[in-house]
């Protein structure tokens, strides 16, 4: 029988290989009607710089190149998904599982605005809710055959990337920034939680890096300079892309056209997430 552990009976020496001490496995199983190759997480620091654009962005080009492949919208509180690719009404759910809408361009995705009786409610949940959702998004949802699952997390380093870190399979994950004063903290904010959970960084996507005149085609700085290529290098990471500000993308996410997209500026991290 295995000595019971305690504060007073318990050194260094006496604890080695103690039950104890191990650390707890939380990752979720995936249903048996499911087979993902690989998770992708997408994060930022802070919200507003992107997040979503670049997933879907990613997704896009995947499915271009004939991979199959979905997106799980764990931003819980603030869902854009479904909308970018213009998927309305509620998700399927039978005896077996919740099964993902299709996007025009054939991704599968999930939302909690696909369960919602409309889609303008608010979800005005306290976090253990949110989070658990986000496992169910992984254990009961039908995914399928998937080559690639895209993770949309929500900004910052709370409740929902962490359960997303501790109970998926994440291969890496693809931190987005912009080129403002505080991107520096608010990257390495992203980094630093994701080492800390054991999570490679694949590098850093900037959006909104210029804005391109349409008439003369100079490249105007519209947030300021960018630093990401030196903060990129302090951390020991690779800078993923510089988008511009692009009025038309911007436009195909508004009209539920963004499957349409076929985004160039995110070629390397393409690179990168099938080199890896």
């Amino acid at each position: 029988m295995a000595k019971e552990c305690s504060s007073t009976s318990c050194s260094k020496e006496s604890c080695e290989g103690c039950p104890s001490k191990e650390k707890p496995d939380f990752h979720v199983d995936l249903n048996q009607y499911s087979d993902v190759k690989h998770v992708i997480g997408v994060v930022s620091g802070k919200g507003g710089v992107g997040k979503s654009f670049v997933t879907a962005s990613l997704a896009n080009q995947m499915a271009r190149m004939g991979y199959k492949v979905g997106i799980m919208d764990a931003d819980i509180t603030g869902p854009s998904i479904p909308k970018m690719y213009g998927i309305h009404g509620s998700a399927k759910v039978d005896e077996v599982g919740l099964y993902p809408s299709e996007s025009a361009n054939g991704i599968k995705v999930m939302s909690v605005n696909l369960l919602l009786q409309k889609e303008e409610d608010p979800v005005i949940w306290r976090g253990p809710v949110v989070a658990n959702m986000v496992k169910q998004f992984w254990s009961d949802v039908i995914w399928g055959e998937l080559d690639y699952l895209f993770v949309d997390m929500p900004p910052g380093t709370g409740d929902v990337p962490l359960t997303v870190f501790q109970s998926l399979p994440i291969e890496g994950i693809v931190i987005v920034s912009s080129p403002q004063d505080l991107v520096r903290m608010i990257v390495t904010k992203a980094y630093k939680m994701a080492q800390m959970m054991n999570i490679p960084v694949l590098g850093v996507v900037e959006n909104y890096s210029y804005l391109k005149c349409p008439d003369c085609g100079k490249e105007m700085r519209i947030f300021g300079e960018s630093h990401i290529d030196e903060i990129a290098q302090d951390l020991g990471t690779k800078v993923l892309g510089k988008m511009p500000i692009r009025t038309d993308y911007a436009e195909a996410a508004d009209s539920g056209t963004f499957d349409q997209v076929l985004n160039e500026y995110v070629d390397e991290a393409l690179t990168v997430l099938l080199n890896k």
